[in-house]
């Protein structure tokens, strides 16, 4: 009898087999012209005293905060600029659109742009409010440029809607240019406004450069201000008092020279005006008293103390809002620029005011700034 072992079959070890999924990380490529794009702004907080007497003050204020957009797209740049400020009165902010132009940038002799931006008038007004160095832009400036327009127009910043063509001629051995020039067409009704009476405003510059650092420039400007307030008349059909508006002529020019390097900078400039307005921003209302011409100039230099660090400042301005000596208004005014960091400054100022149309005509002027980049 044959004997049967059973035969136990060996176990074979299971073979472990790993699946490796590759990891595919999906990423999003960007078109250029958002990769361009840059977020920017800046703020300045401000304190400021002023003893005139009959409205004397002190107080802190948020003088403004600003948010940029900068792009480009092939040739063309461009920007939007929003501003909060509280021009309107402490606790009585403002939200603006302030910048929104489109500039075809190909070539540095010819440079086309559009849209809203400063108007190409004086060196003072295009300049950058904390490079600009003092607690506001002249008087003159202010009121003949478009900050609080004496024609009586919304302030502005000094700018306006239209379009503007510039660029820079005849370079040097060194590549560095020799001219200027730029001329624009504008509404002639300030910030964020359609143009009311279908006139224009034509504003101009020009300025040769003979030395690096050194400009020396002419501008003008002939337009119009819609809906001027000219008298009054009855409407005969209903027996009511009517306004009487018109749309009045503006012819201005301005005289600039400006010297700015390494850390100095020197400017000095005459604004003369020829036109009716109210005298002030907001009001459409002629002031005839005031006649048809006013004028006003400035001279100013900022130098460096401790170089990147510390600047001293000082400035002497005047603007007659007549053209007479009666109502003429003058600032002598010192101060420093002590940076913290190269985005973060400390502004001081202090003005011995003399306004001939103030009850007492001298008084002091005090004003404290925190200004910083982003």
């Amino acid at each position: 009898m044959a004997l049967t072992l059973p035969i136990q079959a060996q176990e074979q070890p299971q073979q472990q087999v790993t699946t490796t999924q590759e990891q595919t990380k999906k990423t999003i490529e960007l078109p250029q012209w958002m990769k361009d794009i840059k977020f920017s702004g800046y703020g300045i907080l401000q304190y400021q005293s002023e003893d005139k007497e009959g409205d004397s003050h002190n107080e802190f204020n948020l003088r403004l905060l600003r948010l940029i957009l900068d792009g480009k797209i092939g040739d063309f740049a461009w920007r939007a600029q929003i501003q909060t400020t509280s021009n309107a009165g402490p606790g009585n902010p403002t939200v603006m659109l302030y910048d929104l132009y489109g500039e075809w940038v190909k070539f540095k002799e010819l440079r086309v742009r559009a849209g809203q931006f400063k108007r190409p008038f004086t060196f003072d007004n295009p300049s950058h409010p904390i490079t600009q160095g003092w607690y506001s832009y002249a008087i003159a400036v202010n009121a003949l440029s478009g900050g609080g327009d004496r024609t009586g127009e919304k302030a502005s910043g000094g700018r306006d809607i239209g379009i503007q063509l510039q660029g820079d001629l005849f370079p040097n051995s060194n590549g560095r240019s020799l001219l200027h020039y730029q001329i624009g067409v504008f509404n002639g009704e300030g910030v964020n406004q359609k143009d009311k009476d279908s006139k224009k405003d034509l504003i101009g510059g020009l300025w040769v450069m003979p030395i690096e650092g050194l400009r020396i420039g002419a501008f003008g400007w002939t337009g119009t201000r819609a809906d001027m307030i000219v008298g009054t008349y009855t409407d005969p059909t209903t027996g009511k008092v009517v306004n009487k508006l018109a749309s009045l002529c503006k012819n201005r020019y301005a005289l600039s020279i400006e010297y700015d390097k390494d850390e100095y900078l020197l400017r000095a400039e005459y604004i003369h005006s020829q036109g009716w307005g109210s005298g002030k921003p907001n009001d459409n209302t002629v002031n005839y008293a005031l006649g048809d011409k006013a004028d006003g100039w400035y001279a100013s230099a900022i130098v460096p103390v401790i170089k990147s660090k510390l600047h001293a400042k000082a400035r002497y301005q005047a603007y007659r809002d007549n053209k007479q000596w009666n109502r003429m208004k003058t600032m002598y005014e010192v101060g420093f620029n002590y940076f913290f960091y190269k985005n973060l400054q400390l502004n001081f100022e202090y003005a011995r005011m003399n306004d001939r149309t103030a009850k007492k005509h001298n008084y002091n002027f005090f004003d404290v700034e925190l200004a910083f980049r982003f």
